[in-house]
């Protein structure tokens, strides 16, 4: 008669406890192969191939709010007074921060600018300080010369928490700009002392 494999190998000390992570780690492994089963199947049946982790683009430029933005550097802050009453900060990545540092125009692609805008309101500390309240929009601005073409070579996004806003929004970017500041590469922000 064969002896059974418990028989044969050597009497464990260890007891039912300690060898239940290691059952737990079968089962939480087994319920992860089935969940990603599942949301493949969930994936495939509803036509879906995106990751649901990417970010939603602009209508009209297909731009995104970059990764990492708030590491930036500051170029400026501003106010906006009524009826928006807004505290404004505009970063700028590497390609920003050179160009303005040189004083370079126009922009050179790869530049990206993005706006965070908060409500003002009274500092409770300081009576005469404001200080940022409620997050409005985060707008973005990205030069790509040959993308676009035909918006003086910038591509705009405006995101109310963390969303694109409307087609109608989009539609007034570039007209505004254009009208204002199309002598500064359709740049409004001026670099802070």
């Amino acid at each position: 008669m064969k002896p059974s494999p418990r028989e044969n190998s050597v009497p464990s000390t260890s007891t039912p406890r300690a060898r239940r992570p290691a059952a737990q780690s079968v089962l939480l492994y087994l319920g992860a192969v089935a969940l990603a089963a599942g949301g493949a199947v969930i994936s495939i049946a509803s036509g879906s191939t995106g990751d649901a982790t990417k970010p939603e683009a602009s209508p009209i430029y297909g731009v995104t709010i970059p990764k990492a933005y708030r590491q930036w550097q500051l170029i400026a802050p501003a106010t906006e007074a009524a009826p928006l009453d807004e505290l404004r900060a505009v970063l700028g990545n590497d390609k920003a921060v050179g160009a303005y540092g040189k004083g370079t125009l126009p922009f050179p692609d790869g530049t990206v600018l993005v706006k965070l805008a908060w409500k003002q309101v009274p500092s409770p500390e300081f009576e005469s300080a404001t200080i940022p309240g409620p997050a409005t929009t985060v707008q973005v601005m990205v030069k790509d010369s040959k993308r676009y073409a035909d918006t003086g070579g910038w591509g705009f996004g405006r995101f109310i928490d963390g969303r694109p806003a409307d087609l109608a929004q989009h539609q007034t970017c570039f007209a505004c700009h254009a009208a204002r500041v199309k002598d500064r590469d359709y740049v409004f922000t001026r670099r802070a002392p």
